[in-house]
């Protein structure tokens, strides 16, 4: 499985319950063999140009692991969603995720360190 970004772009109308559209994007990650690492709700925003007469959307992101086989099928469901204005889902650069979690590490150990010296 590789890691991918999915942003979802909602109506706007949808700002104030968005629970079911965002569970029936979780259940077609999941039913197609996915897990999500992460999501996070960006709010409403203006968006650069209208999209289907709409000015603003509420963004929408998710990190997830999916397998290859299901990009296409996830891609096909999300263009005919009724909820959806659009999407990008887009694979993640590995040595940008390696690079990440090696910083994370470096910058842990030297707090660390900083809290033994802190002791003394």
């Amino acid at each position: 499985m590789k890691n991918y970004e999915l942003t979802v772009l909602f109506h706007p109308d949808l700002e104030m319950n968005l629970d079911p559209a965002l569970d029936k994007v979780k259940k077609l990650i999941e039913s197609n063999g996915g897990k999500i690492v992460k999501e996070e709700n960006d709010g409403k925003k203006r968006m650069a140009y209208s999209i289907a007469a709409q000015d603003f959307a509420v963004y929408y992101y998710f990190e997830v692991e999916l397998p290859a086989a299901s990009l296409a099928k996830i891609s096909s469901v999300l263009n005919i969603t009724d909820e959806v204005i659009r999407y990008l889902l887009v694979a993640v650069d590995e040595r940008k995720l390696k690079l990440e979690a090696h910083r994370k590490a470096r910058k842990a150990s030297s707090e660390e360190d900083e809290k033994e010296e802190e002791k003394e």
